[in-house]
């Protein structure tokens, strides 16, 4: 059984735990073995708890063989993308400036994963501060993509995407500000849920922005993200964009059939927008198929084109991430990674007038969607396409392209992300599956009947034991010459980052100038025609 346990999900798992003919010391140490195999090769991890995890298993055991059952996680091996406070292990960050933080507490999530009998096997790779990546000068390496060794995982949550896939873990936590959760699971093959933002606790997990970010699950099926989930949500005082909501029994939602469903289709995401590949064209009309004869009333619709959606982000989220480590970057700035501060440092550029009216336009969008949600019960667009090659990364493609995934966070809808085919290269296509607010029950539900009427899921990547991660040329610090901006321009940034305290190298200078022009023209497209009664979607509200 061995040699066959990491192919299994956790309701396979549980369900054998809780027969006794699989103990969690058992399940625990083949896992243990199977990243000693292959983790050289993926570089999932950043640290291992491999001592925690077996003290933890032995716990489960002896609870379960006394009868005293958690429920579906009880006894069943995890792992944290290094953003989720850990008392007593480090919490790096992947990066330099958090190399020995070690906190006092642990994250909410953490502890609800411990509560539910859950078994941590290590902490997992990231893109630096959950934001930036894939980088070569960090003190890891970032993570490798399991169907191919040389290409990208996504991010940020990368070391999850790979190490569900990899079959070294069950489930992960990742967070989700732009796509973090979404992409992983789409390139690595996996399944990964947003949940509803305030629906599961942020508190005790590094902070990327206090707007868009999400934290939720990464699995190899949709039932584990919805048995996740359950541990997971919850209201939290600890955490401002908390909400106390009834918490469902989300694995009694799954179901078979989906008759009298209304989903709406975005297919000028994947069609106009960001024009998709003939391969993922194909996996779309061939997602739509199934869900069709699977009962679901399928109907175009359209929302804001994707871009929209993106400037509003990057304008809230960037200016919010420098806020959080702006007293780092001016006094350690060379302790971040090039590809950080490539993203980081161009929104100085952006005004407090820019903030402000970008939350205004972000509770439009939220309420244009409210008649959308009258008509449909759940909404599909594409995922990603192939992973492309590490090498092909370049840092200022963050600022020249707008995303598949970002608009759900601008929205603050739950996603549901999982593959629906292959593509000419042999690697994995995703598909979304977009619900109303706190629709998680549906959304699980459309998931899980799509994965039940498809192979997808069950599909494995290789892996040779022993064997490393192949040699990659790092992507180059720079794309664009700096001498491209004009002096107006180069002014701008220099007094922009002097306002903020920032101690401009030759090189820091340089990743300003080529992010500017794309940040300045956010700020040109943003709409400003608000009448005197449109607030911002960060208004205070007193919790429930």
């Amino acid at each position: 059984m061995a040699t066959e346990l990491h192919d299994l999900s956790i309701a396979e798992l549980s369900g054998l735990i809780a027969a006794r003919t699989l103990s969690p010391v058992e399940l625990t140490e083949a896992l243990i073995q199977r990243i000693e195999r292959h983790d050289a090769q993926t570089r999932a991890f950043v640290t291992p708890t491999f001592d925690l995890a077996r003290r933890q298993a032995r716990a489960a055991e002896a609870e379960i063989a006394a009868g005293r059952i958690r429920g579906a996680l009880h006894g069943i091996p995890f792992g944290l993308k290094d953003i989720y406070d850990t008392k007593g292990i480090l919490t790096s960050g992947h990066s330099r400036v958090f190399i020995d933080r070690i906190p006092a507490e642990d994250a909410t999530t953490t502890s609800r994963l411990y509560e539910a009998g859950a078994v941590l096997l290590g902490k997992l790779a990231t893109h630096e501060m959950a934001h930036a990546g894939p980088s070569f000068d960090l003190p890891w390496p970032p993570a490798r993509n399991p169907w191919n060794l040389a290409r990208f995982t996504g991010g940020s949550s990368s070391g999850s995407g790979a190490a569900v896939a990899a079959g070294m873990v069950p489930v992960a936590l990742g967070s989700d500000t732009g796509g973090s959760i979404r992409g992983p699971a789409s390139l690595c093959g996996v399944v990964g849920l947003m949940p509803t933002f305030g629906l599961v606790s942020r508190a005790g997990v590094i902070t990327n922005s206090y707007t868009f970010d999400h934290c939720g699950p990464l699995a190899r099926t949709v039932e584990d993200c919805a048995l996740t989930l359950e541990a997971l949500a919850g209201y939290d005082p600890k955490d401002a964009g908390s909400l106390s909501r009834p918490i469902p029994r989300y694995g009694k939602a799954l179901g078979e059939d989906l008759r009298g469903l209304r989903i709406g289709v975005l297919r000028h995401h994947w069609e106009q927008d960001i024009p998709a590949s003939d391969d993922v064209r194909r996996a779309m009309e061939a997602a739509l198929d199934v869900l069709r004869r699977l009962g679901a009333e399928l109907e175009e619709c359209r929302v804001r084109p994707l871009a929209s959606y993106f400037d509003v982000k990057i304008i809230i989220a960037e200016s919010e991430i420098f806020s959080v480590h702006q007293k780092d970057l001016i006094a350690r700035p060379k302790d971040f990674g090039a590809d950080f501060c490539s993203r980081a440092l161009p929104s100085v550029l952006f005004t407090a007038n820019d903030y402000v009216q970008a939350t205004r336009e972000h509770r439009r969008m939220m309420s244009e969607m409210a008649p959308l949600y009258a008509r449909f019960d759940a909404f599909v667009t594409a995922g990603m396409g192939e992973a492309p090659y590490i090498s092909d990364y370049r840092s200022v493609s963050f600022w020249q392209k707008a995303s598949l995934l970002t608009a759900w966070n601008v929205t603050s809808q739950p996603v549901l992300a999982l593959p629906n085919g292959f593509g000419r290269n042999g690697l994995p296509l995703g598909m979304q599956i977009v619900g109303r607010p706190f629709g998680e029950e549906t959304i699980l539900k459309v998931g899980h009947a799509y994965e039940r009427a498809t192979e997808w899921h069950a599909q494995r990547p290789r892996l040779v034991p022993g064997a490393a991660a192949p040699d990659v040329t790092p992507p180059p610090v720079l794309s664009e010459p700096a001498d491209r901006v004009d002096a107006e321009t180069r002014d701008l940034c220099v007094k922009a980052a002097r306002r903020t305290g920032l101690p401009l190298d030759d090189l820091m200078l340089a990743q300003l100038l080529e992010g500017a022009p794309y940040a300045l023209e956010m700020v040109r497209r943003l709409r400003r025609d608000h009448d005197l009664a449109h607030e911002p979607a960060n208004v205070f509200s007193f919790p429930r």
